[in-house]
């Protein structure tokens, strides 16, 4: 008899543990859905105010549900930072973004953008190369480094991130027309004429390939 009742007893147990466990996710869940809804909300009226160009409202909208490990809040905030100016605070969003996620390039290409602001071309230079380290083909990242580099006057750099992009896009008009310059700078003549004859094709009478040209006759 007491066996029967130690199971009734251990059923009943069974059944209120399992009961609560159920509430408790439920609770669980309704929890969540209103921290989404409040998130999306925060988002929606932070695109409404940029779309304004209140960039100090976009901002405000969001530190209201700020979340210290949320990528997407660190990215957007890094993002609505930068277009108010505040390139030291966007830095460091982004940089909490990158935190986050470090093999996403996204945050590291936003990082660009304050770094850019603030002249620190070394920083900058350093997550384009973390973005090709993720992603080797990355034709923007190529591009950018062979444009910084050939600005440093150093073409042997630049020309190394350029013939990239160029085996990528080969007809490209940006990326034929600063490797052409890069090959004309490393004394490459020949392929520089062949190259600056391209540009042409791409977009005749261009002043710069012209020019290029006139310097190899």
């Amino acid at each position: 008899m007491q066996n029967t009742d130690n199971g009734i007893l251990f059923k009943t147990l069974i059944i209120r543990t399992v009961a609560a466990v159920l509430m408790v996710a439920a609770f669980t869940f309704k929890l969540n859905a209103q921290d989404y809804q409040a998130l999306q909300d925060a988002f929606s009226r932070s695109h409404a105010y940029e779309a304004k160009a209140n960039f100090t409202d976009a901002v405000s909208s969001l530190k209201k549900v700020y979340l210290e490990d949320s990528y997407e809040i660190n990215l957007r905030l890094g993002w609505l930072t930068y277009q108010a100016g505040l390139f030291t605070e966007s830095s460091a969003y982004y940089q909490k973004a990158i935190n986050l996620r470090p093999y996403a390039i996204e945050a590291k290409f936003g990082y660009v953008y304050p770094a850019s602001a603030l002249g620190n071309w070394d920083q900058v230079i350093a997550q384009y190369n973390e973005i090709l380290r993720i992603d080797p083909q990355n034709t923007f990242a190529n591009y950018r480094l062979g444009s910084i580099y050939y600005g440093r006057r150093d073409y042997v750099k630049a020309e190394k991130f350029l013939e990239k992009v160029i085996n990528l896009y080969p007809f490209d008009y940006d990326s034929m027309v600063l490797y052409a310059w890069t090959c004309l700078k490393l004394g490459k003549l020949r392929e520089a004429q062949v190259m600056f004859n391209k540009v042409l094709l791409n977009k005749p009478r261009d002043p710069s390939a012209l020019e290029g040209l006139s310097l190899i006759k």
